[in-house]
C-alpha cells in the first residue's frame, strides 16, 4: 500500500488550438484535468471573407499556455503532448519561415484560415470537374478545404506566395512540425481536408486536373509525402528548441494530430455514459452522434461500413477512429453567428454593463433576463413571430449552398434589451433547427416531449424560409 502511495503520477499535455483562442490542458494518468490555461489568439479580416492569422502568434500562445499548466509540476512525470488545431493553411517557405497569404505583403499573416471564402470561384472549378475524390466530401468540396485556398494562391499570389511556398501545413501538422522538426502529416487532415486516401494515398489525376499539377511534380513534398496516423509518435519526440519554448522536457512523445473537432469528436464518441439511463449505453460507438460546437459547429458519426451521402463530409476511413469510417456535417458559423448578432445590437452595451455589474458573462445575463421576461409562457414561445435562417455564411451541409444568406423575419422599431434577448434567442433556436436537419459525461439534457408542437411548427417555418430565399433569388435574377 505504502509503494503505491509512492508512485509518482504521471502527466501529459494537450494543447487545443481553436478559432479565437488557444487552451492547454495537464492531465493525469487517470484522466483528471490537473490545470488548464487559455489565451487569444487574434484574427485578421482585412476584406470581407478573407480570415488570416499568424502561425508565430499561435505558437507564442501555445507555449504561454502550457508553461501555466506544468508550474509547479515534477517535469520528469510529464510523459507527452499532443495538439489539435483548426483546419486552417499555413504557408512557409522552404527555410520555414511565414510567408504571406496576403496582397500587402504581410508574411507574418501566413495563415488562411478554416472559414476564410475567398477561393469562392476555385472552388467552383474543382467542383466542375466531378472528380471521384468529390465523392468522398459529399459529392461537392467546401471552400472550407485546402485545395481550393491552394488554387487561390497560384492564381492570385504566385510569385510572391505560391513560387516561393516550401510547406503548406494544415494548422495541426504545422504544430507538430513546430513540435519535432519532423515535416509528417496527420492521417485525419490529410484525408478530411485534403483529398488523400487511406488506401489510395494521393490521385495525381485531381490534382493535374484542378491545375495544381506542380504538386505532383516534387512527389507531394509540399504538402506530405509522410502521413501518420493520429496519436502514433512523431518523430524522436520533443526538440531541444520546442521543449524550451514550451517549458517540456526535451524528447517527450509528441502525438501525431487531429483537426480540433475531431478531437472533440472522438472525446465525445468515445465517453463513458454508463449509470446516465442513455439509449446508448451498452451500444457500439457506431450507434452515436458527436455534437462539437465552437465558432462553427460539426456533427460526426462512425460507422463500420463506408456511407456516401450527398451534402454531408466523408465516408473517410480512420481520420478519427481506427478502423471506422467517419462522416461530418455541420454549419459555418454558430457560436461566431451568436457572437455577431448579440454584439451587433444597438442594446449591447446596455447589455454589457448590466452583466457586468452582475459579474455574470452576457449570456448567462441574458438567460436569465429571457426568464425574467417569458411570464407563464415557456420561455422558447417568446419567438412565436420571429424567425432567424442561420446561414449568414453560407450552408456548408446539407444543402452545400454557399451562396445562401441569414434571414430574420419578425423585426419591429424596438431597440432595448428584451429585443436583444429576443434576437438571441431566435438565433439559437435557428442553429438548434439547423443541427435537426444533419441527421465522460458532465450533463444530460433531456428533450421537454410537452412542447414538441411548437417547435414541429417553428421547424415548418424554417424550412419555409430557405425556401422563400431562394424564391426571390430566382425573381431577381430574371431582371
Amino acid at each position: 500500500m505504502d509503494s503505491k502511495k509512492q508512485t509518482p503520477v504521471k502527466y501529459y499535455v494537450g494543447i487545443d488550438v481553436g478559432s479565437a483562442s488557444v487552451r492547454a490542458a495537464l492531465v493525469d494518468g487517470f484522466g483528471t484535468v490537473v490545470a488548464h490555461a487559455d489565451q487569444p489568439i487574434q484574427i485578421w479580416e482585412p476584406q470581407p471573407d478573407h480570415y488570416e492569422q499568424s502561425s508565430a502568434d499561435i505558437w507564442a500562445a501555445c507555449c504561454s499556455v502550457t508553461k501555466k499548466v506544468v508550474c509547479g509540476v515534477d517535469a520528469s512525470q510529464i510523459r507527452g503532448v499532443g495538439f489539435d488545431a483548426t483546419c486552417s493553411l499555413v504557408v512557409v517557405d522552404k527555410q520555414f519561415q511565414p510567408l504571406a497569404v496576403n496582397c500587402e505583403g504581410q508574411n507574418y499573416r501566413n495563415v488562411i484560415m478554416w472559414m476564410d471564402h475567398r477561393a469562392v470561384s476555385q472552388v467552383e472549378h474543382i467542383n466542375a470537374t466531378q472528380h471521384r475524390v468529390l465523392s468522398y466530401v459529399g459529392g461537392v468540396m467546401s471552400v472550407e478545404m485546402q485545395p481550393p485556398k491552394l488554387l487561390w494562391l497560384k492564381e492570385n499570389l504566385q510569385e510572391s506566395c505560391w513560387e516561393k511556398a516550401g510547406y503548406f501545413f494544415d494548422l495541426p501538422d504545422f504544430l507538430s512540425w513546430k513540435a519535432t522538426g519532423v515535416t509528417a502529416r496527420s492521417l485525419c487532415t490529410v484525408v478530411c481536408k485534403w483529398t488523400y486516401t487511406s488506401d489510395g494515398g494521393w490521385d495525381d489525376s485531381f490534382w493535374k486536373m484542378i491545375g495544381l499539377e506542380d504538386l505532383v511534380k516534387d512527389k507531394y513534398e509540399k504538402i506530405g509525402n509522410h502521413v501518420l496516423s493520429p496519436g502514433e509518435s512523431v518523430g524522436k519526440g520533443l526538440t531541444p528548441e520546442a521543449a524550451k519554448d514550451l517549458g517540456l522536457p526535451e524528447g517527450i512523445a509528441v502525438a501525431a494530430s487531429l483537426i480540433d473537432a475531431h478531437a472533440g469528436g472522438l472525446g465525445v464518441i468515445g465517453a463513458d455514459v454508463k449509470g446516465h439511463n442513455l439509449p446508448c449505453e451498452n451500444q457500439p460507438i457506431t450507434a452515436r452522434v458527436a455534437m462539437i460546437c465552437g465558432t462553427s459547429s460539426c456533427h460526426m458519426g462512425v460507422s463500420e461500413t463506408p456511407i456516401f451521402v450527398p451534402g454531408v463530409w466523408g465516408p473517410y476511413f480512420s481520420a478519427m477512429v481506427p478502423g471506422l469510417w467517419l462522416n461530418e456535417g455541420g454549419q459555418s458559423a454558430t457560436g461566431k453567428l451568436i457572437d455577431h448578432v448579440v454584439q451587433g445590437h444597438v442594446a449591447f452595451p446596455e447589455l454589457q454593463s448590466k452583466a457586468a455589474a452582475s459579474a455574470h458573462s452576457i449570456y448567462t445575463y441574458l438567460n436569465s433576463h429571457l426568464d425574467l421576461i417569458k411570464k407563464s409562457l415557456p420561455v422558447g414561445f417568446l419567438t412565436v413571430d420571429l424567425h432567424v435562417w442561420p446561414d449568414f455564411h453560407g450552408n456548408r451541409s446539407p444543402l452545400t449552398d454557399l451562396t445562401l444568406k441569414g434571414m430574420v423575419v419578425g423585426l419591429t422599431l424596438s431597440r432595448g434589451l428584451d429585443e436583444l434577448a429576443l434576437i438571441y434567442l431566435a438565433t439559437i433556436q435557428a442553429i438548434a433547427e439547423a443541427m435537426a436537419k444533419m441527421g465522460k459525461i458532465g450533463r444530460v439534457v433531456q428533450p421537454n416531449h410537452q412542447h414538441k408542437r411548437f417547435y414541429d411548427k417553428k421547424y415548418e417555418v424554417f424550412l419555409k424560409l430557405v425556401e422563400h430565399q431562394r424564391e426571390y433569388r430566382s425573381i431577381m435574377n430574371s431582371f
